[in-house]
């Protein structure tokens, strides 16, 4: 007997109704070397920090992302600079059965504190690049997001475009490490629990 005649004889076995949809978890940076210690490559390090607890192996390249899969899961790290991130994952979106509520992007948040994290499920980019450019290339706002902060003490006088260029200093990298971690738990959370009880968790 076919899907479609189970379907219709409420047959359907219900470890097809009870899968789990697939989600992606896409973090922004800009890629090389040179970039990978500064402070808006956070997402990258979020992402790389979760794959190795899921088990994933980052790999592959599709979209202009480097990606891995596990299960029930994409992991995404777009090649593609901060400002045009958006391509890549709409280009994933497009060859994938994803849509925007089965994605969570994570990225570094100049207006947080270091070590502070916040997670929200819609809302604008808080002028950051990245974001602006995945809401423009997704055309919606509903697109979950993990806010990680970078910010020093006080940022008022900085030049934000050097600053988030530049790398952690030796006395900020155990709270940046801690964050990277918490930051990979609250993205389990929202893979495993749902944003909900991911956002009760780690928001604050």
């Amino acid at each position: 007997m076919g899907l479609e005649a189970e379907t219709a004889s409420g047959n359907i076995p219900e470890a097809v109704l009870a899968a789990p949809r697939r989600k992606l978890v896409l973090g922004l940076g800009n890629p090389g070397p040179e970039y990978s210690a500064t402070r808006h490559n956070v997402g990258f390090r979020v992402v790389e920090e979760l794959a190795g607890r899921r088990g994933v192996e980052l790999g592959g390249l599709e979209c202009n992302a480097v990606t891995g899969s596990g299960e029930n899961l994409l992991l995404a790290l777009p090649q593609t600079y901060m400002n045009r991130s958006g391509l890549a994952l709409r280009c994933l979106l497009e060859r994938s059965s994803f849509g925007p509520d089965d994605v969570l992007v994570v990225y570094d948040d100049v207006a947080l504190p270091l070590g502070r994290l916040r997670l929200r499920v819609r809302g604008g980019p808080g002028g950051h690049r990245g974001m602006e450019s995945v809401i423009e290339n997704l055309r919606t706002e509903e697109v979950a997001r993990l806010r990680c902060g970078i910010a020093a003490a006080d940022t008022a006088d900085l030049d934000l475009v050097r600053f988030v260029l530049e790398a952690f200093g030796p006395d900020e990298e155990e709270a940046v490490a801690a964050m990277v971690g918490q930051a990979a738990e609250a993205c389990e959370a929202w893979l495993d629990l749902g944003p909900a009880v991911a956002m009760n968790r780690y928001n604050g």
